[in-house]
């Protein structure tokens, strides 16, 4: 309680704590709702690639001075089409052009990094400082929280279809392509906000375990959304109190809140029937 006590008069007192606390409410919502559509479209690996991918996009950005949302931006969309290129134009399955693709644009980011001479900066790229983010930065994830908020509201019901069932969605019309990447460029934009909180590395945890843990807990996918965001909220504000009371760093201490909200839910959902036992297939259903 005295822990607790302390992080609340650090929250009164600091601004920089204050900062962090804000942006990590709103990575861990645009978290979940974009989280919650890359398991559901069965992307979790793609969601892998697109954060390691933006690390050259990053390193780019740095030594130019840029934005690092638009150097990561253009890398994490470069490699979204790559990936679509060597899958269409090659016999190759999926999952094998995203390892290609992804662990290539990794090691360029790590080799440009490297130029850069950035050591400090290259370990809060990969593990996240969010005790560190700036005034800027809380801008730039406001922005980004909008355009999550605002592309998931106007393209819900193409969401929706595409991620049920995209064959489907091309047979009535729909423009499957495009649509798919669109998310991924929202999924880029989102990968590079979380850089300061839990960093390259252990982004794709928080994109996945909290939608994870919702679809465990309702067959809606409204439902699950909404859930899926409210965990990773808390566990981004249980993990920056455990950052910033027992000097942890902040990435692993939030993706760690995350897998334990996980283990309960993996424990004690009915779809799981390990505590509670259920009649009948439970099946994710829309709404």
């Amino acid at each position: 309680m005295h822990s607790i006590s302390l992080f609340i008069d650090g929250l009164m007192q600091y601004n920089f704590l204050q900062t962090a606390l804000i942006t990590a409410i709103m990575v861990g919502i645009m978290s979940g709702i974009v989280g919650s559509f890359i398991i559901l479209r069965g992307m979790s690996l793609m969601g892998d690639a697109i954060s390691h991918a933006v690390l050259p996009g990053v390193a780019v950005a740095y030594m130019l001075g840029m934005n690092l949302l638009i150097g990561a931006s253009l890398f994490g969309v470069l490699a979204a089409i790559l990936i679509g290129a060597v899958t269409l134009k090659s016999k190759l399955k999926n999952d094998t052009a995203i390892g290609i693709v992804f662990s290539a644009f990794f090691a360029l980011g790590f080799i440009l990094i490297s130029l850069a001479e950035s050591s400090t900066n290259l370990h809060h790229i990969l593990f996240g400082n969010v005790l560190a983010v700036s005034d800027s930065d809380l801008i730039t994830t406001a922005v980004v929280l909008a355009i999550v908020l605002l592309f998931t509201t106007i393209f819900y019901k193409e969401l929706l279809i595409t991620s049920f069932d995209n064959t489907f969605a091309q047979a009535y019309g729909l423009r499957t392509q495009i649509v798919h990447y669109a998310l991924m460029l929202v999924l880029t934009l989102v990968t590079v906000t979380a850089l300061q909180t839990v960093g390259i590395i252990l982004i794709v945890a928080m994109l996945i375990t909290p939608a994870a843990t919702a679809f465990l807990w309702t067959n809606r996918m409204a439902y699950m959304i909404m859930i899926a965001a409210g965990f990773s909220v808390a566990a981004s504000v249980i993990g920056l109190y455990l950052s910033f009371t027992f000097n942890w760093a902040s990435g692993p201490a939030i993706v760690l809140t995350a897998a334990i909200f996980f283990t309960i839910a993996f424990i004690c959902s009915p779809k799981q029937e390990i505590l509670f036992k259920k009649r009948g297939n439970v099946q994710c259903i829309s709404n």
